[in-house]
């Protein structure tokens, strides 16, 4: 089978380790950490490149992508007329990383927001952490310009230090996965994470969740198929997660 695989960047690693492992033709195409900061932005890169079309003389069987709700980035994604959309159901990429929304419960249930680091976020963009607090309170990506203009200097500036400053966590979970492990990056995260005065937590990953995506084993527990003409609407909890829609049709009276 022909699948497009649309993924993050921060995935890269494991992303071409199953790609390179799958029984079928995938064609892969990435998108960049710093997106997942404005979501809508988001959006609508990953819709364009939904609906571009196949190399010519070509099809896709399925468009895939290796995301989660991500900050709502994947809802209202529209399925092509062509070909049906499949997606883990997962909050975030961490889901991804840890392989079940099981394992994403037990170690980010009690708090979402927990900042975190892997191998491939670690050295894509310019933050070593997650920073999800900054996607939480900005969903558009203002920028402080924007913000001095919106609250005030004195009143961004303080949302902007508490935002940015390293929260009172213990430690800091490093999702590690066996596969695609870098002894060097590894070294480099704990030294980061280590200057600041917290200890890395290592929590082993797993990859199931995107080799089962490439290979086409789509359960419905794990994964949605959103059919061609239909949309991903956001569910929020931690079973279902996300569900297709699909829009009606309008009808227009007829003239007399």
């Amino acid at each position: 089978m022909y699948f497009k695989v649309l993924a993050c960047d921060v995935l890269t690693r494991e992303v071409c380790w199953c790609a390179a492992r799958s029984p079928h033709t995938l064609d892969l195409e990435f998108t960049p950490k710093g997106e997942h900061n404005v979501p809508s932005r988001l959006q609508q890169r990953l819709q364009e490149r939904i609906d571009s079309p196949a190399p010519e003389g070509m099809s896709y069987d399925a468009i895939l992508l290796a995301y989660g709700l991500c900050g709502n980035a994947v809802r209202g994604l529209k399925a092509p007329e062509s070909c049906p959309l499949v997606i883990p159901r997962a909050h975030d990429c961490t889901t991804l990383f840890l392989g079940s929304r099981a394992a994403y419960e037990e170690h980010f249930g009690a708090n979402p927001s927990q900042m975190w680091t892997s191998i491939g976020y670690s050295e894509r963009g310019d933050s070593i952490l997650s920073d999800s607090d900054m996607r939480l309170f900005f969903p558009e990506g203002q920028s402080v310009a924007e913000l001095i203009e919106q609250y005030g200097e004195e009143n961004a500036q303080y949302l902007l230090d508490t935002l940015m400053r390293i929260p009172e966590y213990a430690d800091i979970p490093f999702l590690e996965i066996a596969e695609t492990h870098v002894p060097e990056i590894a070294a480099k995260i704990r030294a980061h994470v280590e200057g600041l005065g917290k200890e890395l937590r290592p929590i082993q990953g797993n990859i199931r969740l995107i080799q089962g995506l490439f290979a086409g084993n789509w359960s419905e527990e794990e994964y949605l198929i959103v059919p061609p003409g239909s949309r991903i609407e956001g569910v929020y909890d931690n079973c279902e997660v996300i569900r297709a829609i699909r829009e009606e049709k309008k009808e227009h009276p007829e003239k007399s």
